[in-house]
């Protein structure tokens, strides 16, 4: 367990291979709320030693995403820290070198010059006597050309691995199932089994919380814990998010997307932290709309789940349309500038507020707005008299009496939302029309569309002269 009195450290490990997809931003986003619950340490690492499958512009897209989201880290790629030093695992190659050649000199680990043929064959000979491939130092090849090594960590066959997950519970692994592990490749960088394991020791890390894919590294990594003298850290190991189906790990044919694409696509920051964080994990209440603050109060370890959680972006946006509407006017409209249709470029900020005002309970997110406020900047294309009159059930020649009957009904209005209900609902009662179908009626012929915000409010935002223009048009 954590020491009395040491400060709570968490880390999150992305390495820059591809670009940073929804549920490691959620492990990332575990790991960040527990640090601030404990107000604590959170360290962004990137473990780029597997230098052949970098991907070009992983790594801004994985540190702008996690920004974007909302997660500030205490030391990261950004903030060297001065304690020890980069936040880079290509930059700390040093460090291994010192600390393998600890275990090299106490024979916890060897130099293995099997060749890849050869490891081949080893393992097609364990698959044809329907067995699990185990690499023990007697299947070794332990001498050959220098610096075309691996190095090499030895797990005595009578070792027993234990420690109780956080969310998995009590673990305990033998040595004789795991195996003699590479911890130094032939290129001279190490391999993430050995690297996270010394950094995570520099860098005191208190809480280790990652996927669950690596469960079964563990007992390799609590192995060198161990072998060190070194004092372990605490593991939680979270469960992944499933696709819509519930069957199988989150994929992009079941509409997973980069973390970046969110931002680009008008969800708020904190409602997709809000809806990660309930993804395989419960506040124990049945809140379900959190801030980002709320969310580091009421975070706990204990109550992460230990299935697979469903991605519903059905729900997400759902969610994402609760952070619109719970918000504050004035950030609202600002947060909107970016998403009006281009024919509201010439239209000022008092308008804008007044459009914001009646669409915003409508948005899902940001990209919505083009669409529901359009007609409010622009006049729609006519509707077709069929449409209408399938849509309303009033002929053509009923719909161009009606129309002219309107217009002179709305001349003499003042045009208050009071006075535009008083009139429109008057005229309907005493021609024995339903209001429904009226209404819908006018609505086609002012916007072009079935839906849009309350009749009178949207006759009483566009004015007017600009109402009785549409409708003589």
């Amino acid at each position: 367990m954590t020491a009395m009195n040491q400060r709570i450290r968490t880390r999150f490990a992305p390495s820059p291979t591809g670009m940073l997809h929804i549920g490691s931003l959620r492990t990332a986003l575990f790991s960040y709320l527990w640090a601030r619950k404990n107000n604590g340490e959170f360290i962004v690492r990137l473990e780029d030693t597997d230098q052949a499958r970098i991907v070009e512009g992983a790594a801004e897209q994985i540190l702008s995403s996690m920004g974007w989201l909302g997660m500030d880290w205490d030391y990261g790629p950004d903030k060297p820290s001065p304690e020890f030093g980069s936040c880079i695992q290509s930059e700390r190659n040093d460090d291994y070198t010192r600390y393998i050649q600890a275990l090299l000199d106490s024979g916890v680990a060897y130099y293995d010059w099997t060749s890849p043929e050869q490891l081949e064959s080893l393992r097609a000979q364990a698959q044809a006597n329907k067995q699990p491939f185990v690499f023990r130092k007697n299947m070794a090849t332990l001498e050959g050309e220098t610096g075309k090594a691996v190095i090499r960590i030895a797990i005595p066959d009578q070792t027993v691995i234990t420690w109780t997950d956080h969310v998995k519970g009590l673990q305990s692994w033998r040595g004789k199932d795991i195996g003699d592990f590479v911890a130094i490749k032939s290129d001279g960088f190490p391999t993430y089994q050995f690297a996270n394991v010394v950094d995570d020791h520099l860098m005191e890390i208190t809480h280790v919380i990652r996927a669950d894919e690596w469960l079964s590294s563990t007992p390799k990594h609590l192995f060198l814990y161990d072998a060190f003298g070194w004092q372990r850290p605490e593991f939680a190991h979270v469960p992944p998010i499933l696709g819509p189906d519930g069957k199988k790990k989150l994929s992009k044919r079941d509409g997973a997307k980069d973390a970046a694409v969110y931002a680009t696509e008008g969800y708020l920051p904190e409602a997709v932290m809000n809806y990660l964080a309930l993804l395989g994990w419960n506040p124990g209440t049945d809140q379900e709309i959190f801030s980002p603050d709320q969310l580091v109060s009421v975070f706990e370890l204990s109550r992460i789940q230990k299935s697979g959680a469903k991605f519903d972006p059905v729900r997400l946006d759902w969610m994402n349309g609760m952070h619109i509407r719970n918000m504050d006017p004035s950030k609202r409209l600002e947060l909107a500038e970016s998403w009006w249709p281009k024919e509201a470029v010439q239209s000022d900020k008092a308008y804008k507020q007044r459009v914001l005002d009646l669409v915003y309970e409508r948005l899902k997110k940001f990209a919505d707005l083009a669409e529901y406020s359009r007609f409010f900047f622009a006049r729609a294309m006519a509707v077709d008299v069929q449409e209408i009159e399938q849509e309303t059930k009033f002929t053509p020649e009923e719909q161009a009496n009606l129309l002219v009957a309107t217009i002179d009904l709305l001349q003499a209005s003042d045009f208050t939302e009071t006075d535009l209900e008083h009139r429109l609902y008057g005229y309907a009662k005493e021609n024995d029309l339903k209001v429904g179908k009226y209404f819908m009626l006018i609505r086609l012929m002012i916007t072009g569309s079935r839906f849009s915000p309350g009749l009178f409010e949207t006759l009483n935002t566009l004015g007017k002269a600009e109402v009785l223009e549409r409708l003589k048009t």
